[in-house]
């Protein structure tokens, strides 16, 4: 039966992966946006044991909403990023700092 700290403890180690992605990697935008969007993720599994645990939905329709405003940013951010690799040609972050007209 799983329980619980079963869905808490994956949706830890989730967080804790998308932690290190962040630290480990700080040159690939892409990488990046994933860890994020891993991060949402793990979060989104809490609510969903919680939902589950309490017996109510109330976790589960904000989980609805989290994952549409989620698509939403990645799109916007794959965007941004696409017209930021045309400007510039890279997607390093240590070379898309500066903000130049």
């Amino acid at each position: 039966m799983i329980t619980l700290a079963h869905y808490i403890t994956l949706g830890a180690v989730l967080f804790c992966i998308s932690v290190a992605g962040i630290i480990i990697n700080r040159k690939n935008v892409i990488i990046l946006l994933m860890a994020i969007e891993l991060m949402l993720l793990a979060v989104n599994t809490n609510f969903i044991a919680f939902s589950r645990f309490l017996g109510n939905a109330d976790g589960q329709v904000f989980v609805f909403f989290i994952l549409t405003v989620a698509a939403a940013e990645s799109a916007i951010g794959l965007a941004i990023l696409v017209v930021l690799f045309r400007n510039r040609a890279t997607i390093n972050v240590a070379e898309l700092d500066s903000m130049k007209g």
